[in-house]
């Protein structure tokens, strides 16, 4: 059974920088589109940036374009956020879905079959 797990959140001063990684177990990564998604208390569960299967293509929100970015390796997806702001706080979950033919990476979360923990991120002004 696929298996995403979450690492690299904390607290960290509002400027700063924080990695994000997503390890996927239970199977091979090839042929998944990777996403991060976060969510804070009270609100739904926003895009955050995605990667195609390949790694070549990429999707940013708005509100991190410049700031973070999305890549991956083997076996993992990381998140690379750079000058964060006290609004960037929230819980940051990495998802995956088995799209092998996905050029562009969906920004919906229904989109999305396979989902992690969840890592809280804490940004201090």
């Amino acid at each position: 059974q696929v298996q995403l797990t979450e690492s690299g959140g904390g607290l960290v001063q509002a400027g700063g920088s924080l990695r994000l990684s997503c390890a996927f177990s239970g199977g091979t990564i090839n042929g998944y589109v990777m996403g991060w998604f976060r969510q804070t208390p009270g609100k739904e569960r926003e895009f955050v940036a995605a990667v195609t299967h390949s790694g070549k293509r990429t999707r940013y929100a708005d509100s991190v374009k410049g700031r973070f970015t999305v890549f991956r390796d083997e076996n993992t997806v990381y998140l690379q956020m750079s000058s964060l702001k006290p609004e960037d706080k929230a819980v940051y979950y990495c998802a995956g879905d088995w799209r092998p033919y996905s050029y562009n990476p969906s920004p919906e979360s229904n989109a999305y079959a396979v989902w992690g923990q969840g890592n809280q991120v804490t940004v201090s002004s």
